[in-house]
Formats: structure tokens, sequence, C-alpha cells
């Protein structure tokens, strides 16, 4: 709902211009969100982005779907705040007695293209004002491109399945359709250990497209941590047969093969408890076409990652501790074989917990789904 003031200011601007008071109050709302996105990382422009927000939190239910469409291009500070002004406002009306856009929230959420911050906004207000509504968009969640929304299927799915009768035989197709459905850990083992009360074994490192095929070469020194820009051969190629200098001596390729079910590489017991060490682990993955990916490790060691020969990530940290997806990089692979290299790189504390070398690595799609290679049923 307009604000008194906010109202009467649009009638006599539009009185004296001829235009109608909706004309002002969609381009007053543009202007407002603009003002939000100019606040950066850094903070700068907060002053902008604030009064922003608190004419938009004046502005009434028809700045709620332009607001939703502004989260579109919001860097996280933004978001906060757009996501702030939605909440006054949705809350605002509801207080008031006003009905919310309940067709247009479900039509946004509806577009899978939309931003998933923004579709998921809009789904707690309809669930909020219009559960039933709510409810019946869940079943159609469960391949969805947002992780948050597909939890919402993967849950009703478990929920169905555990309240039918032990010898209820749907209840296995309704776990393997919850399992079809899931990325998130806890709902993954969840469902893993129900289907294997079933007799049904899963299959975790596929399911998450682990890559549990390595070849690797080391130890190079990395003694006062000195290895991490130091250019071993390895980063200038890849000859799985060649020989060259390490730390200890003539190193060569080695092929290891994990069977750990989260594709636990464990480099401290597999190769070589080393200290002070650089350590290459190098894998393929062929792709069916062009396509976006995200590359996810988890490993407590330092770190560099390359994709067909180009650096996409690096870090420079010890025993920080780590776990499951604990690194996210966007990446894009191309046809046919992609070339994956990781550097990883040992300090040389000597506690107890810094013993830890390993990684776990998976190319999976941007919404955490498991990417099969090419050529995989």
């Amino acid at each position: 709902m307009l604000s008194f003031r906010f109202a009467v200011r649009l009638l006599l601007i539009a009185l004296i211009t001829g235009l109608t008071v909706p004309q002002f109050a969609a381009a007053d709302v543009r202007e407002d969100i603009a003002a939000v996105l100019k606040v950066d990382h850094q903070a700068r422009n907060i002053d902008l982005a604030r009064q922003g927000v608190e004419n938009l939190q004046k502005s009434g239910i028809d700045a709620l779907l332009p607001i939703l469409n502004g989260l579109e291009d919001a860097n996280p500070l933004a978001a906060n705040y757009l996501r702030n002004a939605f909440e006054t406002v949705a809350s605002d009306a509801v207080a008031n007695g006003q009905k919310l856009p309940v067709e247009d929230l479900l039509n946004f959420v509806r577009r899978t293209k939309n931003r998933d911050i923004a579709r998921r906004l809009a789904f707690e207000w309809i669930r909020k004002v219009e559960p039933e509504q709510a409810e019946e968009l869940i079943p159609n969640f469960l391949g969805d491109p947002s992780a948050e929304l597909r939890r919402e299927a993967v849950a009703r799915l478990l929920k169905e399945a555990e309240q039918m009768e032990p010898n209820n035989p749907g209840r296995q197709s309704r776990y393997l359709q919850a399992l079809s459905g899931a990325s998130d850990d806890d709902q993954v083992k969840k469902i893993v250990a129900a289907l294997k009360d079933l007799d049904v074994e899963v299959n975790v490192q596929e399911h998450y497209g682990f890559l549990n095929t390595w070849h690797l070469i080391g130890p190079f020194d990395n003694r006062d941590k000195k290895g991490f820009d130091v250019v071993y051969p390895p980063e200038n190629e890849i000859n799985l047969e060649a020989e060259y200098e390490g730390q200890l001596g003539p190193v060569r390729w080695q092929q290891l093969q994990t069977d750990d079910p989260y594709g636990l590489l464990n480099i401290a017991t597999d190769f070589g408890p080393y200290k002070g060490a650089v350590v290459y682990a190098y894998s393929e993955f062929e792709s069916e076409y062009d396509q976006p990916v995200e590359l996810r490790l988890a490993t407590p060691n330092a770190w560099k990652i390359w994709l067909n020969d180009e650096l996409v990530f690096e870090r420079e940290e010890y025993h920080r501790g780590t776990f499951f997806d604990q690194y996210r990089v966007p990446a894009r692979l191309k046809p046919g074989k992609n070339k994956i290299l990781i550097k990883v790189l040992q300090n040389e504390q000597d506690d107890s917990w810094a013993q830890v070398y390993q990684i776990q690595f998976r190319i999976c799609q941007p919404n955490g789904m498991a990417l099969q290679p090419a050529g995989k049923e």
C-alpha cells in the first residue's frame, strides 16, 4: 500500500504532467531498485541503497514483482536489502488485509530461469498466504535447478515413504524417486540407509559424480611452504610416461583408484605421508558437449586446479578444516576429453591434526546434481 504522503506526491506530479500515477510509481520503483543495486561488496553507495530500500518499503504490492526481478543481478549485500524490502511490503500488505498477487508469484516460481533466491522468497510467501497452492507446487520441484526447492520435493517423498507400511512395495519406489532429486548429503544418507534396509544398494560415488581414478606424481619440494608458486614439470606438460626429479629423487606418475563411497583420495595413506611436499593429481572427464559445470573440491591442504591447462582457482591455506563440497568453482567443459590437474600441497606442521593429506573431487551440474561422463548410462 502506498503511504499517504507518497501517494499525494505522485498524484500532484501526475496532475502537473498529465501522466498516470501507476506510470510514476513504476518509474520510482525501478529507480529505487537501481539505487539498491549500486551498493557493492565493499558497501560503497550504501547510503543510496538504504534510501532506495526505505522508498521501496513504502511502495505497495505493485513493487513485489519488480523487487523479485531486481534480485536477478544483485550481489549478496544488495540481495539482502531487496529481500528486506520485499518482506516489509508483503508483511504490511497482509497486516492491512490486502491480498498478495499470488498468481504472479506462482508464475514467478514456475519460471526456472529466475534466480533461485528470488524464486525461494516468492515460494515462502505463497506458502504463508496460500499454503494449499504452495503444497501443489512441491512435487514439480524434484528436477528443479534450485537445490532448495528440490529439497522440498525430496522431503515430501521421504515423508510419504516413511508413512507407508513396511511391506508396502511403494516405499522403495518413493525412496528411489527421492534419490533422483537429492543432492543434500543429509537427505542422501537418509535415503541410502532406508534403501539398504530394503536390500537396495546405492552407488554413492556415482550418485554424486565423484572422480575415483587418478594419476599421482610427487613429492616435489614445499619446505617452508615455498612450492605454491613454483612451476614444477606437470604444470607445463601432462606426460604420464615421463620421469622428473622430485624432492626425494626421481618420480613417475602412479595410477590410484579410490573405492571410498565419497570419492576420498587419501594421499597420506595411499601415496605417501609426505611433509613439506607437493603432489599432483591428474584425471580426465569425457563431456558429451560444451556445458557449464561446477568443480567441487574438499581438502584441508593448499591447492590449485587447472582445467584443460587453464588455472581456474587456487587457495594457499593449510589445515583450516574440510567438509563436503567445500570449494565450488564454476567452469565450462568442452566436448570430448577434459583434463583436470590438481596441485595439492602439504606443509611441515607436526601436530596430529595436521597430518591429513587428501582430496575429494567431483564434477557436477551447477545445481549440484551429478554429471555422468559421456557414454555412461
